[in-house]
């Protein structure tokens, strides 16, 4: 469902939206939406995020037809779904009188990029992606392509509060931001926990699969202390 929903949100936005027509990177939106899918949801559900595909492999594979009309819905799902966001997000498409996103557009932006960006990362981690960073890259880059005019697509409160700190946005609307961007990583985060880690035990702030495989936490590498942590965290934000 939701890297369909990508997909489809992405396509809408960089190739349908009125504000962003015509441009020359909706090919690279587009594509980079199943980097980032393929990697994050590959070890889940195997990234068909297409009924056309998802039919196609049965069609060769002989798979069973009722998983394939779970897919099939599930992707349907998801493309439903992307229009419904892109109608709240883009009124100004549809015949209204306002021109410019209002705030209740501008907090689903970015309640979705961060969304998307956070769930990436964590299905990511927990799948241990050969290629979580391109796929977390990519991710985040495709919401660029799809919401920077309407929000500024900052998916990141360090960022908002950067913007807010050189003069370039009001302190009232960062805090919707901010406030969007949290509740998005919270939902992301019950996301992937309830895609991924069906059986799970808490050890030391860390989260931890049954097997004891798969883990995703916070806390500094092994041999490296809180200071040192500290210090990446604070330059490649900075970055």
């Amino acid at each position: 469902v939701f890297y369909t929903f990508m997909l489809c949100f992405v396509v809408l936005n960089v190739a349908v939206a009125k504000e962003n027509s015509p441009n020359q990177f909706y090919g690279l939106a587009i594509g980079f939406v199943i980097v980032a899918g393929a990697y994050g949801a590959g070890a889940v559900s195997g990234g068909s995020f297409n009924p056309a595909v998802s039919i196609g492999l049965n069609t060769g594979s002989m798979l069973r037809m009722d998983c394939v009309l779970i897919y099939v819905m599930a992707e349907f799902g998801g493309a439903v779904l992307a229009a419904m966001f892109f109608r709240l997000i883009r009124q100004e498409d549809f015949g209204t009188e306002q021109r410019e996103p209002n705030a209740a557009s501008q907090a689903a932006s970015e309640f979705l990029g961060t969304f998307m960006l956070v769930l990436t990362v964590g299905l990511n981690v927990l799948a241990h992606s050969p290629a979580g960073a391109f796929s977390i890259a990519a991710s985040l880059m495709c919401m660029i392509y799809a919401l920077g005019n309407v929000s500024g697509a900052h998916f990141n409160p360090a960022v908002t509060v950067a913007i807010v700190a050189s003069g370039g946005l009001q302190a009232a609307k960062a805090l919707g931001h901010i406030v969007a961007q949290i509740f998005g990583g919270i939902a992301a985060a019950l996301t992937y926990h309830g895609i991924y880690v069906l059986s799970m035990y808490s050890k030391g702030g860390a989260y931890l699969a049954k097997d004891g495989k798969r883990s995703l936490s916070i806390t500094p590498g092994a041999g490296y202390t809180v200071t040192q942590a500290m210090h990446a965290e604070c330059f490649f934000t900075f970055v």
